[in-house]
């Protein structure tokens, strides 16, 4: 495994995730911490898998014990605590167990194989394959189609609400389907690349639209940041010319949009997925580097770390700003694909080799 060390931007962010109590005892990690309440919000099993992701790029940097430590803590909470293996049902938030969703289970496997590939152990990759299997039969909606919510515990699917993408199925689900592809490649069944390749017809033919919905800039804005998911998700492709010219398209109008309602919303983690995003394009063969707008993206994602006295939201990510006040959400997502949004520019501007596609937050 590559060692690279740490920026003082990745340290201070590494810092926040492990010590600011973002993660709970138990290994569960919190969708958020409210500056103005001085709270978290409940632990989430999505933010949980992302945390695991983080937490092991963090360890392919700095080898330090603390980020691998905190990586399987939040996996063997997801692995013994979250995930209902009798049910076979993965819960949003657990007090109380609603609803399960498509993308979270998705975000969740790919983190379980990220402590997979670092230590080995059956258990991360053994619950990454079930939840895998639960997203391509318990979500499944006919005709490529998978529900993005499930009411618990009779997996019922949830009312679908036009005006939330997150409540209708859509092309932002390939990211989560991303871990079917990634399953594959883990050699466990050649059922998984088969789902990967429906999800992504399936996504290139609701794509075109997507973005082009509602008229609300701020609506569009977090509608970019779900957009982006569809990009990521085309990166295990990236090499071949049909999907790189839909990511070289797709960063344009999503760049475009972003300078255009900016001033009004912005959010930070649109910033960092585009930048991440760039990189992986240009070091994938599938779109050369914009260096003057990654330069742009850099400098306004860095302003969204935090300085403060305060350790609970020192080096952490502010989730957005409205009309220039930033939002009180102190948010480990943000936070993740804050630190290594900036960390791969900085090594792409040292010439340091580009990360597997497999350490993508």
């Amino acid at each position: 495994m590559l060692h690279y060390g740490l920026s003082r931007s990745a340290t201070r962010a590494g810092r926040w995730l492990v010590q600011s109590g973002i993660q709970e005892a138990g290994g569960g990690v919190a969708r958020y911490y409210r500056s103005d309440t001085a709270r978290n919000h409940a632990v989430s099993t999505e933010i949980t898998g992302y945390a695991v992701s983080a937490f092991v790029y963090l360890h392919t940097l700095a080898r330090e014990p603390q980020y691998l430590e905190a990586a399987l803590a939040a996996g063997r909470f997801l692995t013994g605590t979250a995930w209902d293996g009798a049910a076979r049902a993965l819960p949003f938030e657990l007090d109380p167990p609603r609803r399960a969703y498509f993308f979270d289970s998705g975000i969740v496997a790919r983190g379980l194989l990220s402590a997979w590939r670092v230590t080995g152990e059956d258990e991360f990759l053994e619950t990454a394959v079930a939840v895998g299997e639960s997203m391509a039969d318990a979500f499944a909606a006919g005709g490529g189609e998978y529900h993005p919510i499930l009411e618990l515990p009779e997996k019922i699917p949830a009312p679908r609400e036009e005006c939330r993408w997150s409540t209708m199925p859509g092309c932002y689900q390939l990211k989560a389907a991303m871990a079917w592809h990634d399953l594959a490649e883990a050699g466990v069944g050649d059922r998984f690349s088969e789902l990967y390749g429906q999800a992504l017809d399936a996504a290139l033919r609701t794509a075109d639209g997507f973005l082009s919905g509602p008229q609300d800039p701020l609506r569009v804005m977090d509608r970019l940041h779900a957009f982006l998911y569809f990009l990521e998700g085309l990166l295990p492709r990236a090499g071949e010319e049909r999907y790189a010219a839909v990511m070289r398209r797709g960063m344009t109008e999503v760049a475009r949009l972003l300078r255009e309602i900016a001033p009004r919303f912005e959010r930070s983690d649109v910033h960092a997925q585009l930048l991440r995003l760039r990189l992986y394009a240009d070091w994938a063969g599938a779109a050369p580097l914009d260096r003057e707008a990654a330069e742009w993206e850099a400098g306004k994602l860095a302003g969204f770390q935090i300085a403060d006295s305060d350790p609970r939201i020192d080096g952490g990510f502010c989730f957005g700003r409205k009309d220039g006040a930033s939002m009180p959400f102190v948010n480990p997502v943000s936070t993740a694909f804050g630190l290594q949004a900036l960390a791969l520019w900085e090594r792409c501007r040292g010439g340091v080799a580009q990360p597997h596609r497999h350490l993508l937050i």
